[in-house]
């Protein structure tokens, strides 16, 4: 292609190519900037707007978009906002949390936002431990979520919740408090997450081996866009 990588409607052909379709719940991981050049598209917000608007399309009224909208600040230390604390979870994350649509947990170490029919669902009431009981994680298993991952493998957070609920040995429960902004004021709270000790590397994530795992097995649908490639798995079939 002569100046470009992509065009929009390459998008929404690679999205249908990994199984999104009407309706869908989907979780997205994303560096937008591996895929190249899009047609016609200069700003960083075009580009984000491009693939929501594409995923959007797709999944329709009732499905719904949610992304990762991390800060960590309870484990680092810092004062939590649900309004204004920036995620790390890098540029399409950051555009979807300030999109006025979007709704955002109050998780100070997890938060994630969410646009469509069941956003409420997974952002309201959240609970004390990230990865426990009712957490959007074990929501997002209940409404057969996806994983639709932009240029990383088809792993997730998710595991964790997974490992919580097998009680695993390499994992621990871990409470960290900090000061929560309610009602315009800071409020004193503990969120639990469920960590590893970093000074046994053996127990760290390998998320390669989960994602070689999941294409065995014909679980993981992958396509590729520009440079890039799009990686889509179920949470169920990543819980299974």
């Amino acid at each position: 292609m002569s100046g470009y990588n992509y065009t929009i409607q390459n998008i929404q052909d690679s999205l249908k190519q990994v199984g999104l379709k009407k309706d869908d719940n989907v979780f997205t991981y994303s560096n937008l900037g591996f895929f190249g050049k899009l047609k016609n598209v200069e700003t960083p917000e075009a580009y984000c707007n491009a693939f929501r608007d594409a995923i959007l399309e797709i999944i329709g009224d009732k499905g719904t978009l949610v992304v990762p909208t991390f800060s960590y600040s309870f484990c680092n230390s810092t004062k939590f906002d649900v309004l204004t604390t920036p995620s790390v979870c890098g540029m399409f994350s950051e555009y979807i949390r300030n999109d006025a649509q979007s709704m955002r947990s109050n998780d100070p170490n997890f938060s994630v936002s969410a646009i469509g029919k069941n956003a409420e669902y997974f952002t309201q009431n959240c609970k004390s431990h990230s990865f426990g009981t009712d957490s959007f994680w074990e929501r997002y298993l209940k409404k057969n979520g996806k994983f639709c991952n932009f240029n990383f493998d088809s792993a997730s957070t998710f595991f964790h919740y997974v490992e919580k609920l097998l009680s695993v040995r390499y994992r621990y429960d871990k409470e960290f408090k900090g000061f929560l902004k309610l009602n315009n004021r800071y409020v004193e709270k503990i969120f639990v997450h469920f960590v590893y000790d970093k000074e046994k590397p053996e127990n760290e994530p390998d998320f390669e081996k989960f994602h070689k795992k999941a294409i065995e097995l014909k679980k993981a649908k992958t396509s590729n866009l520009g440079k890039g490639q799009i990686v889509c798995i179920s949470a169920k079939n990543t819980f299974d």
